[in-house]
């Protein structure tokens, strides 16, 4: 026990609120190439699982991206912030409507299996191209799914124009505050 303004606090509320700093920061890095079998379970790559142990026994979101061809593999906590969010646009402006429809799409929550798999729906993986090989790769709060070829042709065409890329998008971040 630990006592704060007169209250005993609990070594419980202590980890629960660890618990929910470490959730909010979700921040996974690296790109990892693996298979899918034909059943269409991809075995997620070790290093990719250990960053994912902290979720392990909780449910996923999978989704098509609206933007490239791949999917997007979401903890619960960062579709839920997520989600939240787009919930909050108004539903009779019709561009809202429109964006949502398309963001919402195809969306398959899943759960990691006993040995580490994710189940990958025919649909996803029809919009996503993915056939043998697979690349998963870390985007800030969520994993892109990709088949291998199309994620090192998208990594190829951005990085011809990548300067350019970095000074419209970086341009403008202010970096002394840091």
């Amino acid at each position: 026990m630990w006592e704060k303004n007169g209250k005993v606090v609990f070594l419980w509320e202590i980890i629960c609120i660890f618990a929910k700093i470490f959730i909010a920061m979700v921040d996974f890095i690296g790109s990892y190439d693996c298979t899918i079998d034909s059943k269409g379970r991809v075995i997620v790559p070790a290093p990719l699982k250990r960053q994912l142990l902290p979720f392990a026994d909780k449910k996923f979101i999978v989704k098509r991206s609206a933007s490239r061809p791949c999917l997007e593999f979401y903890v619960m906590e960062e579709w839920d912030k997520l989600r939240v969010k787009v919930n909050r646009l108004n539903p009779f402006v019709k561009d809202n409507t429109d964006f949502k429809r398309v963001l919402f799409a195809g969306i398959k929550e899943v759960e990691l299996d006993a040995v580490g798999r994710i189940l990958l729906t025919k649909d996803l993986l029809a919009y996503s191209g993915i056939s043998k090989e697979v690349t998963m790769a870390a985007s800030g709060n969520i994993i892109e799914v990709w088949d291998k070829a199309l994620y090192e042709k998208a990594i190829a065409e951005s990085s011809l124009n990548f300067s350019a890329l970095a000074e419209k998008v970086m341009g403008q971040v202010d970096f002394s505050q840091d």
